[in-house]
């Protein structure tokens, strides 16, 4: 099973959608993936990461479940809004530990998991240009990283 944690970086400030405490936040995930077989899914106690996820890999790719997550959100925050278009946007953004874990917790991020920070933003070129995304990415290989964006009404 490969394992895959998500955290949470709610990066609006004028209601453009509700917040999502971190219960909540697990919820949407928890619910949205109980349907799928050979996948579980949970909430973590770590000071980053929420959520965790365990799925077979000879059945799915880290982004075919970033592909579902996002998916899943979406089908969330649509459905928190009058028009079911958001005015946010949403990205998810994956890598695949390469180094060992800096810390024994069991909720840390360890080698060959995927740690995938899923991010609600105004703008998800701000966010990427901020974090330095094409640059951070761009000795890594192309199967160890991932993104996934929706670019909300305000895009």
């Amino acid at each position: 099973m490969i394992r895959m944690l998500l955290s949470h970086n709610f990066n609006l400030y004028k209601e453009e959608l509700p917040a999502l405490n971190r219960e909540q936040f697990a919820r949407v995930f928890i619910d949205g993936l109980q349907s799928q077989d050979n996948i579980s899914c949970k909430l973590i106690k770590n000071p980053h990461w929420i959520v965790e996820i365990l799925y077979p890999e000879d059945r799915f790719s880290a982004r075919d479940i970033g592909e579902m997550c996002s998916q899943i959100l979406l089908n969330k925050r649509q459905s928190q809004t009058s028009n079911s278009r958001i005015m946010a946007d949403i990205l998810f953004l994956g890598g695949k530990k390469n180094t060992p874990a800096t810390t024994t917790s069991e909720t840390s991020l360890k080698k060959d998991n995927w740690g995938v920070d899923v991010v609600e933003t105004v703008s998800a070129k701000t966010f990427l240009d901020s974090i330095n995304w094409d640059n951070m990415i761009a000795d890594k290989p192309e199967d160890s990283v991932f993104k996934i964006e929706y670019l909300g009404e305000n895009s």
